[in-house]
């Protein structure tokens, strides 16, 4: 298994790291809206947090040469169930047409109090 630390994408806020390669998959931990400079949250609304959260994963992801369109699985963990639409259609808007498997819960809170954080499995080429 090989740990990875994305440059472009946030510092990660505990023990782990951005993702694990193992054989041909990466593993990425969930991404919630930080701003990789700052580390502070970025946008109030689903819509921005989940633009950004996409942005977040797509930093990890390139960071050793795969792309959004590679992402096999996702579970998005939403503050309230009431931001399914909105957050839906950023992530479609983000993903292009591309459909990978998904799961979508809602949780009682997440790091940092936002509404929406992503973790996913991403095939490597």
């Amino acid at each position: 298994m090989k740990q990875i630390i994305a440059k472009k994408a946030p510092a990660a806020i505990g023990p782990y790291c951005h993702a694990v390669v193992h054989g041909d998959l990466m593993f990425c931990s969930g991404q919630i809206p930080l701003d990789p400079e700052t580390m502070t949250i970025v946008g109030e609304t689903i819509e921005e947090q989940t633009r950004q959260v996409m942005k977040n994963i797509e930093a990890v992801l390139s960071e050793i040469g795969t792309t959004l369109n590679k992402i096999i699985k996702t579970t998005i963990f939403l503050k309230s169930m009431d931001d399914f639409l909105q957050m839906n259609q950023i992530y479609e808007a983000c993903l292009k047409g591309h459909k990978p498997a998904r799961s979508t819960v809602e949780v009682a809170r997440l790091p940092k109090d936002v509404r929406i954080e992503i973790e996913c499995i991403a095939a490597i080429e």
